[in-house]
């Protein structure tokens, strides 16, 4: 099973449920021989205690543990939790008794208390938590079932607007043969055009590749761009050694990459730059993506188009839970951070 995301309501709507839960155990947990004021404050002390495990659960144990198979620990984490919630309450509710409740009277020993503390917040916090849990498998079902069907849209999409491979490769090799022989620079730009465009055609119909052909795929376009581009434009990549030997989901990387060309400033007053890198630390991919810009360009770059909104849906597809994405925007550069757990 893929890493679930855990979900987050608003702030209001986690204390509007609470709020409705409590005055349910009110409702339900009322005895005439208690007076209401202790049926009040019993059951506040239980909501206390059920929610702090509730949100230990939510927030820590169930994506660190839980979602990452570590089902043992995931286990033995929610009963400590509960273990020392009921600990915490015997203290608490012998002052109460001795104090308030039962002054005079005959006093339940602290075993009994823990015992009840220990049954009552485990039975709840469970209940609750498996509704979440299944909740939150019905959203991520839901989300993954409409990711692939944009995704098979999108492939036939594509397979409808595509050329006939043959044909389109026959061409360029007519292209080719016609291109004067002294022209070197639009002869080995239509080799690298073809080069990505098989790439493109005959390797990508898959969810993971080998990185290098990944990097191929990157240096040829970037090569193309260095072509075409003013010599004004700087242009750094660079490429880890100890990138090669895994694997990467294709055309990860070049919507990020096509928009720093895109939007890359061409100022005679500045210095124009596109720097691009991967690095590599053990199962960790860091792809960084640097350009500067126009200061003037705010109302024409969409970098939040459908290139970036794109990669963003298929990252949280392909490497749920697994990756971060940060774009960090300034009055004259743009730059990209995205870190891939390869694991």
């Amino acid at each position: 099973m893929q890493t679930m995301q855990v979900t987050r309501q608003p702030k209001w709507l986690q204390l509007l449920w609470w709020a409705g839960l409590y005055i349910f155990w009110v409702m339900v947990f009322q005895k005439r021989a208690f007076a209401f004021s202790q049926t009040l404050t019993v059951q506040f002390c239980y909501l206390i205690f059920i929610a702090a495990n509730f949100y230990f659960n939510t927030y820590f144990a169930i994506p660190q543990l839980l979602y990452r198979k570590k089902y043992a620990a995931f286990a033995g984490s929610m009963v400590a939790g509960i273990f020392i919630s009921a600990c915490l309450r015997v203290p608490l509710v012998l002052y109460l008794n001795l104090h308030y409740f039962l002054v005079n009277k005959p006093q339940p020993g602290a075993t009994e208390i823990f015992y009840n503390s220990f049954l009552n917040i485990f039975i709840w916090v469970a209940g609750i938590i498996a509704v979440k849990l299944a909740r939150d498998r019905f959203r991520f079902q839901q989300y993954v079932d409409a990711m692939e069907q944009e995704k098979a849209k999108a492939e036939l999409d594509f397979l409808n607007a595509q050329f006939n491979p043959h044909f389109l490769f026959n061409s360029i090799n007519s292209i080719y043969g016609h291109i004067d022989k002294s022209n070197v620079t639009a002869r080995n730009m239509l080799l690298t055009f073809s080069d990505m465009l098989r790439y493109q055609l005959y390797d990508c119909n898959t969810n993971e590749i080998a990185i290098n052909k990944e990097m191929d795929y990157v240096k040829n376009y970037v090569a193309l761009q260095q072509t075409r581009k003013e010599d004004n434009l700087i242009i750094e990549l660079h490429i880890d050694e100890a990138v090669s030997g895994c694997t990467i989901a294709p055309l990860l990387f070049i919507a990020f990459i096509e928009n720093a060309f895109k939007y890359v400033s061409n100022s005679e007053e500045m210095e124009n730059k596109v720097c691009i890198s991967f690095l590599k630390n053990g199962d960790t991919l860091l792809f960084t993506c640097f350009n500067t810009r126009e200061k003037n360009n705010d109302d024409t770059i969409l970098h939040k188009g459908i290139g970036i909104a794109n990669a963003r849906r298929r990252m949280a597809l392909l490497y749920p839970g697994k990756h971060e994405l940060s774009i960090k925007e300034e009055e004259y550069t743009y730059e990209v951070a995205l870190k891939l757990d390869l694991s």
